[in-house]
């Protein structure tokens, strides 16, 4: 049962994560359309790895430590695709990029960033270029 949940839990995790609607799709009115958007191609890659891994593991007892690794890993799996992955598609004729962004994307508030300083280890380039390590070296 938990392997089901797992299974369902990263199939729709990658399809939310590479825009899942791909091929004709009905819409409402019963007529066909074509949804052809996102990352196809990476999308059935990965709905095909998916399978692949889960009939791997499909004739192992349920009682074995590894299936409930694997189910812990795909629901891990899962929680990642949905809030770190994110498409790009570049615009035309600029260089910039224009992001989908869901939901379930993880947004930091760059917290740790502001409260560090300048966020490079050790004073500057290489730990050396900070007047004060410079000091301590003579």
């Amino acid at each position: 049962m938990a392997a089901a949940v797992a299974y369902r839990n990263i199939m729709r995790a990658a399809r939310v994560a590479f825009e899942g609607m791909t091929g004709l799709q009905i819409c409402e009115a019963g007529q066909s359309t074509d949804h052809s958007t996102g990352d196809a191609p990476t999308l059935l890659a990965a709905q095909s790895r998916i399978r692949d891994e889960f009939r791997s593991k499909q004739a192992l007892d349920p009682k074995d430590s590894t299936v409930s690794e694997g189910i812990e890993h795909a629901m891990q799996v899962a929680q990642f695709l949905r809030q770190n992955v994110v498409q790009g598609k570049k615009m035309e004729g600029e260089e910039k990029y224009k992001l989908r962004i869901h939901k379930d994307t993880e947004r930091g508030d760059n917290e740790s960033i502001k409260s560090s300083g300048s966020g490079v280890a050790g004073g500057g380039c290489c730990g050396g270029s900070n007047k004060r390590d410079k000091v301590a070296l003579v």
